[in-house]
């Protein structure tokens, strides 16, 4: 088939990654846990929005726990054909698209995750999707820019860094839209469209505990963040604060322990105090080190950010321990949360039965995923200062309406908004999952702008288009 032959690397890459898949699903059964999971299949407590609930819930409704994975490594497959087709319309040549979407469909720690009954992918795909929509057409209509907003409007119902999504969405739509009249109504549209799932989770949420919030996070979510950074020698703290400065063994625990820890200074203040007292005290101490040592701050999440671009996938003290995102020889247990009789628990209320291994599958993707099966650190960091010469050759007028360019800019906006944000509060290796479907797409963007506004500028043509 002509088609086939045109596409034969991204065909090649998407049958590797399907028996990628294929392999995971062999592997553990009927899904993977993990600490967070039995929350999103019962009615638990917990800090990130449970949006992830509904999908869950209609996945459940007609199949299994196994059906939950094999939904979650479809999606994977259909975010990697999603990116391949919007390149190629951006004028991204076939092999430098396929390229771009070789991560997702063969990173060991994406495979790992759409195995995991957690809500990542779906936050992924909520990314690609609204992406997609607004790049699809030179300049997306107002159906298209609500569909978009919808689409990751909905992704913050799922992982609540998702809110800062309409910033790079309504940057994009202000660059391509055309006139100010028309650049005001889609920048309205997409933000109203953006606010609704986000109001209606609010509003539901409201009706079933009185509180009108996306997730119970608070005070806490940054208090590790920011005790972390602390230098409590030199901090002006009010007296009822001083003990949320941490210990330096404390300290050197880092942001996840300082949040999740029983050791932690926060322990006692929600032991002894009414939960609402003591969330004012944690967001007083947090104010506090933020405005009197900001950079203190700004240098923590900045060293948590470049561990993206490291050659290896190693984990640093401090954070969440990496071979969470790691396959294991023997099926991962988590005390209490997944431990093998909640998991059993689940296989019988859910169907798929107890925690399964098929140990020399598993053996093979730990060694893949350990021997390398991930996407290179340095790759990344070439993507995105690719992306970034991209994004800026928009300055440039006789380059501004390249398609390259202009959808260089918004994956470009996209990546640097969701994993700065998250770095802000916290570094784990589940959380930079999003840049293997924006930064690599946003590299071959990139170099397909540059390449395209040099040939331009000497007056030759494209890249040879898409063969």
């Amino acid at each position: 088939m002509p088609g086939l032959r045109r596409n034969w690397l991204a065909v090649t890459l998407l049958l590797a990654g399907l028996m990628l898949r294929v392999l995971a699903q062999i592997a553990y059964r009927p899904a993977l846990f993990y600490i967070d999971s039995t929350r999103y299949l019962y009615h638990a407590d917990g800090n990130d929005p449970v949006g992830y609930r509904l999908p869950l819930k209609i996945i459940l409704f007609f199949g299994r726990l196994n059906e939950v994975a094999v939904v979650q490594h479809l999606l994977g497959l259909a975010m990697a054909v999603a990116l391949y087709a919007i390149l190629l319309r951006r004028g991204c040549p076939r092999w430098l698209a396929a390229l771009a979407i070789a991560p997702v469909l063969l990173d060991a720690y994406q495979l790992q995750i759409e195995q995991t009954i957690m809500p990542d992918v779906w936050f992924e795909a909520l990314i690609v999707g609204g992406i997609t929509v607004l790049l699809w057409r030179p300049r997306p209509g107002l159906w298209a820019t609500a569909a978009a907003g919808l689409a990751l409007g909905a992704s913050a119902t799922v992982r609540q860094v998702g809110e800062i999504l309409v910033l790079p969405a309504i940057g994009y739509l202000l660059v391509v839209a055309g006139g100010w009249r028309r650049r005001a109504a889609l920048a309205a549209v997409l933000g109203v469209a953006f606010a609704i799932p986000i109001l209606g989770y609010s509003s539901l949420s409201y009706a079933l505990t009185g509180h009108f919030w996306l997730s119970h996070s608070g005070a806490t979510t940054t208090y590790g963040r920011m005790a972390s950074a602390a230098d409590c020698a030199t901090l002006r703290l009010p007296a009822d604060e001083r003990n949320l400065c941490p210990t330096p063994r404390q300290q050197a625990a880092g942001p996840d322990q300082l949040e999740h820890s029983p050791g932690s200074p926060l322990r006692p203040y929600y032991r002894q105090l009414p939960s609402g007292e003591a969330s004012r005290l944690v967001a007083g101490f947090n104010r506090q080190v933020l405005t009197q040592q900001p950079l203190n701050v700004l240098r923590g999440a900045g060293r948590d950010a470049l561990k993206l671009f490291a050659l290896t996938r190693t984990g640093s003290r401090g954070d969440p321990p990496i071979d969470r995102w790691q396959f294991q020889r023997r099926y991962p247990l988590y005390w209490p949360h997944a431990s093998r009789q909640v998991i059993v628990m689940a296989g019988r209320n859910f169907g798929g039965g107890g925690p399964a291994v098929a140990r020399p599958v598993a053996v093979f993707l730990r060694g893949y995923q350990l021997g390398g099966g991930y996407t290179p650190g340095p790759l990344l960091a070439v993507a995105a200062l690719a992306g970034l010469i991209g994004s800026a050759s928009l300055a440039r007028r006789r380059w501004s309406a390249q398609p390259a360019a202009l959808a260089c800019f918004l994956f470009f906006a996209v990546a640097v908004a969701v994993l700065v944000v998250s770095d802000l509060f916290e570094f784990s290796w589940r959380y930079q999952l999003p840049a293997l479907v924006t930064l690599p797409p946003t590299g071959a963007l990139g170099i397909a702008a540059i390449v395209s506004a040099v040939r331009t500028s000497r007056g030759g043509g494209g890249m040879g288009g898409h063969g």
